[in-house]
């Protein structure tokens, strides 16, 4: 829309449109006053203004566009102001939006950085309980690893024991086919002389036959002759019989003589044929079918009594079942070194091995002395260890018969001779075992399981299950007759270090009983 201006002689031109037509003369002249048409009010007030704007306006745009170019029209500016504007507000709106988004991001990231320090710290206590629990596995690794090197190394140990051993029976087994060689060649020896002998004595049978010729023919003169008849004097002698055919003597013969070694050898007495009358002799020259008196000294052993009928063993000790807890400890222990060792009980087996009767454990050896049924060769026999490695396997199978037996197990230094004694009856002997070894004070004594360090180290499996009754231990070695008195309840030997009265310490489900005989104990 063209608004134009009224000016004064009624023409209608633009406000600066005499500036232009006037060329350099208009800019002295001033424009003139503006006679308004048809001012009656406020309304045509506003008319003439907005009449007036867009003239002015259009005369300011005219002055700038010289005749030289061609301006562009002022809406397109205009439009391009607003396209700037726009893209202004446009730019300040991505800014202001990228304030925010900036400032949401900082928030986020602060409630990241909350969020992911909550995270480490629930993190980092994971991974110390994990620590924790991998340091606990890692000392039970340990102590398992340590314990199986203690376990093989005694292994080993008893291996190279256990070697040694078939080494010392492969060599006894050597000498006893020597000396049953040398049985034999003995008895063809024996043989031969007594052959000889046999000649001997047919020739001493015919002289002792003519001999008693003579005496009968002697009684039938003196029986003619009468009593009296004969005068007194001396009796006319006798010729002498003729001598009997004298045997080459034995080392003529190439055979030993009666004394001989080889001769003992053979086990055997020599004698004479006996005489058709005579009653049968056995080879101690005893009359067979006769019983010899018996002097004031002699005695008949009593028969072994059964062990249900023994009485008065003192307190007995249950293990009901295989726990590492089922545990007797004897104390003080060994006041002293010990050169020699009785150890003496009543037991009775529950289950179908022996397990550990007794354990002696010191810091320098957790096994310096054991009684041990667990690693045994033969099911039912124990090994008795003294001084680890050195060992002897013991014959115990009566006892897993699930009833009441006597064992008493007796080692010296001396010579290192050691007896094994059940029921009474003597089972097992040797010597060369531990000679002149002293077993050293100190240790931890306890009873039911094997020490694999002092005081502890205690497997299951290695547990003993049954009953133990009288157990009593001696610093020297007992004699049979003690041993046989132990055995029928009739009294304790003097001098023993240690009894069932010394187990002050009894753990687990062990039981502390005491029976008037074995018949009523569990």
């Amino acid at each position: 829309m063209l608004c134009m201006k009224v000016v004064e002689g009624g023409s209608s031109l633009p406000w600066h449109s005499s500036r232009a037509v006037g060329g350099e003369g208009a800019h002295s002249r001033r424009p003139r006053p503006v006679r308004v048409l048809g001012m009656g009010g406020p309304r045509t007030t506003l008319s003439v203004f907005l009449i007036f704007v867009p003239v002015y306006l259009h005369g300011v745009l005219s002055r700038e566009a010289g005749p030289a170019a061609q301006r562009k029209p002022f809406f397109e500016r205009l439009r391009r102001l607003e396209e700037q504007f726009r893209r202004l507000q446009e730019v300040t709106l991505t800014h202001l939006r990228g304030l925010a988004s900036n400032y949401n991001l900082s928030y986020d990231i602060d409630t990241r950085f909350q969020s992911l320090a909550l995270e480490t710290q629930a993190v980092a206590l994971a991974v110390n309980r994990s620590q924790a629990a991998v340091q606990g596995d890692l000392s039970r690794l340990k102590n398992w690893m340590q314990k199986s090197q203690r376990r093989s190394r005694k292994l080993d140990s008893r291996l190279l024991a256990l070697d040694s051993v078939l080494s010392d029976r492969d060599r006894q087994l050597a000498q006893a086919g020597k000396e049953r060689e040398a049985q034999g060649d003995g008895l063809a020896s024996l043989g031969l002389a007594l052959r000889a002998l046999q000649d001997t004595v047919a020739g001493l049978t015919h002289l002792v036959q003519s001999q008693g010729a003579r005496l009968a023919a002697l009684e039938g003169r003196l029986q003619v002759a009468g009593p009296g008849a004969v005068a007194p004097g001396p009796t006319p002698a006798l010729p002498p019989p003729p001598p009997p055919p004298l045997p080459l003597p034995l080392p003529q013969l190439g055979l030993p003589s009666l004394g001989s070694p080889k001769l003992q050898r053979g086990g055997q007495a020599l004698r004479a044929p006996p005489e058709p009358g005579d009653p049968p002799q056995d080879f101690a020259g005893r009359l067979q079918g006769t019983r010899e008196p018996q002097g004031p000294g002699s005695q008949r052993t009593r028969p072994p009594e059964r062990p249900g009928e023994t009485c008065n063993v003192g307190p007995v000790l249950v293990f009901p079942n295989a726990s590492t807890q089922n545990v007797a400890f004897l104390s003080p222990g060994f006041p002293a070194g010990l050169r020699a060792l009785s150890v003496c009980s009543w037991v009775r087996v529950a289950s179908g091995h022996l397990g550990t009767l007794l354990s002696y454990a010191t810091e320098e050896n957790d096994n310096k002395l054991v009684l041990h049924g667990r690693d045994s060769l033969v099911p039912g026999s124990v090994h008795f260890v003294i001084g680890d490695p050195a060992f002897r396997e013991l014959p115990l199978q009566p006892l897993l018969d699930g009833r009441w037996h006597h064992v008493c197990v007796i080692w010296t230094s001396t010579l290192g001779r050691y007896r094994l004694h059940v029921d009474r009856r003597l089972v097992a002997t040797g010597s060369r075992f531990r000679e002149g070894y002293e077993i050293p004070p100190g240790g931890s004594l306890v009873l039911g399981q094997e020490q694999d360090s002092v005081g502890g180290g205690f497997d299951s499996s290695e547990a003993f299950v049954g009953s133990v009754a009288g157990l009593a231990i001696w610093d020297r070695a007992l004699v049979p007759g003690e041993v046989a008195s132990l055995a029928t309840g009739r009294g304790l030997p003097p001098g023993a270090i240690l009894t069932l009265d010394d187990a002050h310490r009894v753990g687990g489900f062990v039981q502390r009983v005491n029976c008037s005989c074995l018949a009523l104990c569990p």
